[in-house]
């Protein structure tokens, strides 16, 4: 197999060009449609999230968010769930640190999605403290984790 060395170039750039038209073409739309925390300390943290699902409350976990970085929690427009609030809970290993409230929903140590809140202890889950974040009825919003509001582990 052989190749024209001087028609590659052009050949790429034509490939380019018709690449980047069709990119031009696509409808932009800057707005976003998500819940994202992001980690504004110095260690990794492990995030779970509580919300009001068409069918009762559900949880679910783990999201990890690097130190200085976000993750993306749930995806979609905020102001069509059932309610404008979601429920967070998150763990920083390392400083043995919480973000974590007093709206109790299970939870577990490895990922899960847990559906209901009651009688976790019961059902094998652990029950968790969650903070709770009003959305305020936007599409998305996010949450930032610092250090100032980690709670030390006993607090929960």
């Amino acid at each position: 197999m052989f190749f024209e060395t001087k028609k590659m170039p052009v050949r790429f750039a034509a490939l380019a060009m018709t690449c980047l038209s069709l990119f031009a073409a696509l409808p932009v739309s800057s707005a976003k449609a998500d819940l994202r925390v992001c980690n504004q300390t110095d260690n990794t943290v492990a995030i779970a999230i509580g919300f009001k699902a068409e069918n009762g409350w559900q949880s679910e976990g783990w999201w990890i968010a690097e130190k200085e970085s976000c993750a993306l929690v749930f995806s979609g427009p905020l102001n069509e769930q059932p309610s404008q609030y979601f429920y967070l809970h998150a763990v920083d290993d390392v400083s043995g640190g919480i973000w974590g409230g007093r709206i109790f929903m299970c939870t577990r140590d490895k990922a899960f999605t847990i559906f209901g809140e009651k009688d976790c202890l019961a059902r094998g889950y652990e029950r968790t403290g969650f903070m709770e974040v009003d959305t305020e009825n936007n599409t998305d919003w996010t949450v930032q984790l610092t250090e100032t509001d980690l709670q030390p582990l006993e607090t929960q």
